[in-house]
């Protein structure tokens, strides 16, 4: 393994590309393919003006530009390649309660506590089964088809894997196709913490006047930001104003990030098929199996981005595996992914190459 901050995401499936042609240009082979790089390092910040330049450069630096690949991602198994075509938005919210500090030994008992109807309000979100409680929220998702259904079965998924690599003991669901549906095709709620309470070691006898609860829905394809942000305004309130507190209600989303889909009968799909099952670089096949074609239940902006600014079709390649570790310690990415990711990196120029 190659160990390293950003090793799988994203520095060494970046410097695979870059390998990729570097081989051709040391064995003095013509490339099949014109390409462009764009190599942008603030994703983690939100890629601050890289819309603006997106839509300046759509026109020029992009006119001559089919089809667009991304390296983000990773795969589902630890051994078997895979694709990405989708990926869940992301809507950030605040809640705040409350006005002025005050003693518990004094105030306790006769007022209404911010933290107590923060609480309240938080915990009318989401169920013990992890269905949201939000009316109407789920009423815009396409219903399953028996064709997309059919994608979930094929694809390779080992569950005690999977709570190994993510430290968990049980999940929500006990199926394969259960849990990938509600990690990647249904919208989920996760209640990340509580500002202004306090929280350190030792007890503290306050009633905290200031308190602010955050939370997080992961959207999915035909959910519209502002109906949901509407849908969770009119919830909490109909929630808070049954408490009958004095205290104010104040709900804000910061921050919002739309979900992606690709189609994957596009020929850029079928190419990278292709590059990873039958693909052939310099006489040394890659890896010999259909890749599974998988989603993913987190946010990345740049692939809705890429393809409604430049109208191209857009796809997730990754050949990091889903034991790396990224954001963790010891993020890493084998020598096996990153040697056989460079080949069909190769491959794949080959195989786009045959589109025209």
């Amino acid at each position: 393994n190659l160990y390293g901050r950003g090793a799988t995401d994203n520095k060494g499936p970046v410097l695979a590309w870059i390998n990729a042609v570097e081989t051709f240009r040391a064995l003095k082979l013509a490339m099949p393919v014109n390409f462009k790089f764009v190599i942008e390092g603030m994703e983690e910040a939100g890629s601050l003006g890289l819309e603006k330049l997106l839509e300046e450069e759509k026109q020029c630096f992009f006119s001559d530009v089919d089809y667009i690949v991304i390296s983000d991602n990773l795969w589902l198994s630890n051994k078997k390649p895979a694709l990405t075509y989708g990926s869940r938005g992301n809507a950030c919210f605040c809640v705040e309660c409350g006005s002025k500090d005050l003693h518990s030994g004094t105030f306790g008992g006769i007022i209404h506590e911010p933290l107590t109807d923060l609480i309240a309000l938080l915990d009318s979100l989401v169920d013990h089964t992890g269905r949201i409680q939000i009316p109407g929220i789920y009423d815009s998702i396409a219903a399953l088809t028996e064709e997309e259904r059919k994608l979930y079965e094929s694809i390779e998924f080992d569950l005690e894997e999977h709570k190994y690599n993510s430290g968990v003991n049980k999940f929500l669901y006990g199926t394969k196709e259960e849990i990938l549906l509600h990690l990647w095709r249904y919208p989920s709620l996760s209640i990340h913490g509580i500002e202004g309470a306090f929280h350190e070691p030792g007890i503290k006898t306050v009633i905290p006047a200031k308190v602010i609860g955050k939370f997080s829905i992961r959207q999915v394809p035909h959910m519209d930001l502002s109906v949901v942000k509407q849908q969770v305004v009119e919830h909490l309130e109909g929630v808070f104003s049954k408490r009958n507190s004095p205290n104010k209600l104040k709900v804000s989303m910061p921050l919002g990030a739309k979900p992606w889909l690709a189609d994957v009968n596009d020929p850029l799909y079928k190419a990278a098929r292709r590059a990873i099952k039958t693909g052939m670089f310099l006489l040394f096949f890659i890896f010999g199996e259909d890749p599974d074609l998988i989603r993913d239940g987190s946010t990345i902006p740049v692939a809705r981005m890429f393809q409604t600014i430049t109208q191209k079709s857009v796809m997730m390649f990754p050949i990091g595996a889903a034991d790396d570790g990224e954001h963790s310690q010891n993020e890493k990415i084998s020598r096996h992914n990153y040697i056989e990711g460079t080949k069909v990196f190769a491959a794949f120029f080959l195989e786009i190459s045959k589109l025209h």
